[in-house]
């Protein structure tokens, strides 16, 4: 599955830059909303999705480990009425893996945060915002961040924002 083009793509200096700019975009996200998650091992996936979660959570006062979904591949959290699904898709073989996690349904009725999409193949919402991450060569901490989407919808209007403010 190819990453639709790019829109924007900022420098991230550290994790703690990176954690913020997830916290930013937390708030924005609403139900059926999915956010797309893509780099090497390492690259700082991970951590972004566990930064916007736990700052989703904390606007609640829900007080919450946010474990990687590595090795169980789907954890779901509610954040008020709203349910967050964080997928790993990295062990996946195929779509009807995917189909077997339910995640066709969370699709439409949760914030989805998911690591790996190239595993979705033709599940993939149209409306989907990816968001790449790549280290810097530059500097050891820093990550590049480029949004990419098929069309401009308002959550990539909004992300696109934060994004430009790093």
């Amino acid at each position: 599955m190819d990453c639709p083009p790019a829109l924007l793509q900022r420098v991230s200096s550290s994790p703690a830059a990176t954690a913020a700019l997830a916290a930013r975009m937390a708030p924005e996200l609403e139900a059926g909303d999915t956010v797309l998650l893509s780099g090497d091992l390492g690259s700082g996936k991970t951590h972004f999705a566990r930064a916007l979660i736990q700052a989703r959570l904390s606007a609640f006062d829900a007080v919450e480990d946010v474990p990687s979904p590595s090795f169980t591949l789907v954890q779901t959290y509610h954040a008020g009425d709203l349910e967050i699904w964080h997928c790993d898709l990295y062990r996946l073989s195929g779509p009807d893996e995917v189909l077997e996690l339910g995640l066709d349904d969370a699709l439409s009725e949760a914030v989805c945060l998911i690591e790996w999409p190239e595993r979705l193949n033709g599940l993939r919402p149209r409306d989907a915002v990816w968001l790449t991450f790549s280290a810097d060569p530059d500097a050891a901490e820093a990550r590049r961040i480029t949004l990419h989407a098929a069309e401009m919808t308002p959550l990539a209007e909004q992300l696109m924002c934060h994004l430009e403010a790093l």
